[in-house]
């Protein structure tokens, strides 16, 4: 959710499980008190805040400590998710999420578990050694300072490259629980839009795989048959690990969670 959300998320709390995790972005266009009044809203709501630390945006290890300090105050300190930002310069001292980690100030201010993002379809920017670099260097780096680590994915539709992202992951040693992004129920054009600008694999065959077709734009879908195929081919594998799901809410955060209800209930219905 963005600092925009609260309404959005007093809607949505009676159907998203307590204690889940919800993530609250850093975005340019909006300030401190946005940023903390989202993170205290979600702890309010009974569920766990994730705020983003968007490096290259913050102007100063100050800036830093003052957001992670009234994130404090509200609860809201213990997990937060490092990632680089789109600035294409830094506006301060923190150029990418690994300099951000090794800071130490993440520590002083109750943090205790990072989440740091990862790439299945690579990104659009930044050459697929350097992304494998990056995540060795800061799973090692939290590992380290002993705090726990979340690896947080890019969102896909293709379920062949997160399988074999994630055993590439794996036979690096990093056995962090990962959670694969996943789009949830969202406006076609809006989905592809997003894919776009991110640099993931939108061709015909693939969000034929994922369920719809590039032919037919004005509906909307969700990500039904890529969690059944995901969980199928999880299961298969033995060395995947501790993996779950991350829904970005393009579709809005109601909607979303009631395709988790609902998917959950029609699952149990199936096995039953």
């Amino acid at each position: 959710m963005t600092g925009k959300d609260i309404p959005g998320l007093q809607e949505a709390r009676d159907t998203i499980p307590a204690g889940t995790k919800i993530n609250v972005t850093f975005l340019g266009n909006e300030d401190l008190e946005m940023r903390v009044a989202a993170a205290k809203a979600v702890v309010e709501a009974g569920f766990v805040p994730v705020p983003h630390l968007s490096a290259r945006r913050l102007a100063s290890r100050e800036q830093l400590a003052e957001f992670l300090a009234r994130l404090q105050d509200v609860g809201a300190a213990e997990s937060v998710f490092a990632v680089g930002g789109d600035p294409a310069e830094p506006e301060g001292p923190f150029p990418d999420a690994l300099t951000l980690i090794r800071s130490g100030v993440l520590q002083k201010h109750g943090v205790r578990e990072v989440s740091i993002a990862g790439y299945p379809e690579g990104h659009p920017d930044i050459p697929g050694d350097v992304l494998w670099q990056h995540l060795q260097d800061k799973a090692d780096a939290l590992k380290e300072q002993g705090l726990a680590t979340v690896v947080l994915t890019q969102f896909a539709f293709d379920t062949d490259p997160v399988v074999t992202w994630i055993d590439a992951v794996r036979a690096r040693g990093i056995d962090a629980q990962i959670r694969i992004g996943t789009p949830g129920p969202a406006g076609i054009k809006r989905l592809l839009n997003f894919a776009r600008r991110f640099g993931i694999g939108a061709n015909a065959m693939i969000v034929k795989k994922y369920g719809f077709s590039l032919t037919n734009l004005m509906g909307t879908a969700g990500p039904d048959r890529f969690v059944s195929d995901l969980a199928e081919l999880l299961a298969a594998d033995p060395v995947s690990g501790d993996v779950k799901l991350h829904f970005y809410t393009f579709g809005g955060l109601k909607a979303t969670s009631e395709w988790a209800r609902d998917f959950v209930a029609s699952a149990g219905e199936a096995r039953s």
